[in-house]
C-alpha cells in the first residue's frame, strides 16, 4: 500500500537504469512512500554504451531512458517524464581520453543536443539537459561547453521547452540566465540541477537536504526538489536514494511549510515544465 501525502510529490531529477541498476525497484520505493511523479534524466551516454563518436550514438541512452520512463509511469499514481541531453562531463571524456580538440568535442556534443531536441519535438521528451563542467578545465574546454549550453537554449526557445543544467555550484547564475533570454527563452524555464536553497537566475532544483530545503521554503521563491539518484550498483550510497523526496515532503509538511510544498510540487512544475501534477494525479485515480 502506497502512502498518500495529500499532495503530488515530484522528484525533479533522478536516473533509472533497469539493465544495470535497481530500475523499477527504485520507482516502487519512491511510490510506496508517497512519491507520485518523476522527471527521469538520461544517464551519461558513456555509462549506457561506448563513448559517442557520432551523432546517432546518443540515441542508445535516450531510448533506454524512454523505456524506463514508460515502465515507471505504469507504477506511479501520477506519471514520469523524460529530460534528454548531453552530460557536460562528456567534453572531458572526448578531449582527455579520446583525443578530440575542444571544438571537435563541441561539435559532437551539439549533435547530441540536436538529437535530444528531436525527441522533444516529437513529444517523447519533456525538455533538454545540458550544462558545463563543475570542475577546473582549460579556457578552450570551458568556452566549448558554454557553446553547447547555448545550443540547448536555442532549441529551448524554438521548441518552447525547458532546459535542465548541470553546472558548477553557485548561488548566482545570472549570466547563464541572460544567455537563455538572448536565445529567446524565459530564464525561469532554465533549471539548475543540484541547487542550493537560493539561486539568482535560473529556477533551482534543490537537493533534498533539510538545510537546503528550509532555505528554499523560507525564501518564498519558486523551486523544485530532487535527489539526483544515480541508480548505479557500484555506487549505492552516492547522492540520495529514491525515498528521499517523499520523506522530505512529509518533513516539510510537519514543519508547517505547506505553501512551499505546493510551490515545489504543483506551481513550479506548471510554470517551468507546463505539466499539471494535480490533473495527472487525478487522471490516474
Amino acid at each position: 500500500m502506497s502512502e498518500d501525502l495529500g499532495t503530488p510529490v515530484l522528484d525533479d531529477h533522478l536516473h533509472l537504469d533497469p539493465e544495470h541498476g535497481r530500475g523499477m525497484d527504485a520507482v516502487d520505493d519512491f511510490a510506496r512512500l508517497g512519491g507520485t511523479h518523476l522527471i527521469v534524466v538520461n544517464k551519461p551516454s558513456w555509462l549506457l554504451g561506448p563513448i559517442p563518436s557520432e551523432r546517432e550514438d546518443f540515441r542508445r541512452a535516450f531510448e533506454a531512458t524512454l523505456d524506463a520512463v514508460a515502465a515507471a509511469s505504469e507504477r506511479l499514481r501520477g506519471t514520469a517524464w523524460a529530460v534528454l541531453g548531453v552530460h557536460p562531463g562528456l567534453v572531458s571524456r572526448l578531449v582527455d581520453d579520446e583525443g578530440y580538440d575542444p571544438e571537435e568535442a563541441r561539435s559532437l556534443m551539439c549533435d547530441g543536443i540536436d538529437v535530444a531536441a528531436e525527441y522533444v519535438a516529437e513529444g517523447r521528451a519533456l525538455g533538454l539537459k545540458s550544462g558545463r563542467p563543475h570542475y577546473e578545465v582549460s579556457d578552450a574546454v570551458w568556452n566549448a561547453s558554454n557553446a553547447v549550453m547555448r545550443r540547448a537554449f536555442e532549441h529551448g526557445a524554438e521548441l518552447d521547452c525547458p532546459v535542465q543544467l548541470h553546472t558548477e555550484a553557485s548561488e548566482d547564475l545570472s549570466e547563464i540566465a541572460t544567455w537563455a533570454a538572448e536565445a529567446g527563452m524565459d530564464p525561469k524555464r532554465v533549471v539548475k540541477h543540484y541547487a542550493a536553497g537560493r539561486l539568482a537566475g535560473p529556477t533551482p532544483s534543490v537537493m533534498s537536504e533539510k538545510d537546503r530545503l528550509r532555505r528554499a521554503a523560507e525564501s518564498g521563491a519558486p523551486f523544485l526538489m530532487e535527489t539526483d539518484f544515480v541508480d548505479d550498483p557500484e555506487k549505492p550510497g552516492m547522492v540520495m536514494g529514491p525515498k528521499t523526496v517523499p520523506r522530505r515532503v512529509r518533513w516539510l509538511l510537519e514543519e508547517g511549510y505547506d505553501e512551499a510544498v505546493r510551490t515545489a510540487h504543483v506551481e513550479t512544475p506548471r510554470a517551468v515544465y507546463e505539466i499539471d501534477t494535480e490533473a495527472t494525479l487525478a487522471d490516474a485515480e
